[in-house]
């Protein structure tokens, strides 16, 4: 699958994660700032509120320059805490 991906790819390019966290106020700024410290810039997410508000859905699209760029950000968000799925 990876390597699908980074074929199908031509950077520098726009991406777009969608993250799947709990609900809690400082879950969207971990996420810009983990994206900061790769890819300074202005990031304006997405976020959806599960039906019982228990979950949050929150979409953002960095401009990678690179693939590494991508699975880097990918295992970095995974890390926080209160992230549950990185898609």
């Amino acid at each position: 699958m990876k390597t699908k991906l980074r074929e199908m790819l031509r950077f520098p390019c726009f991406f777009t994660y969608k993250i799947i966290g709990l609900a809690q106020p400082e879950l969207i700024d971990q996420i810009i700032k983990v994206i900061q410290i790769q890819i300074p810039g202005d990031y304006t997410p997405q976020v959806k509120s599960s039906n019982r508000g228990n979950y949050l859905s929150v979409s953002i699209t960095i401009c990678a320059k690179n693939f590494e760029q991508i699975e880097c950000l990918y295992h970095e968000i995974s890390k926080i805490n209160i992230v549950r799925m990185v898609l």
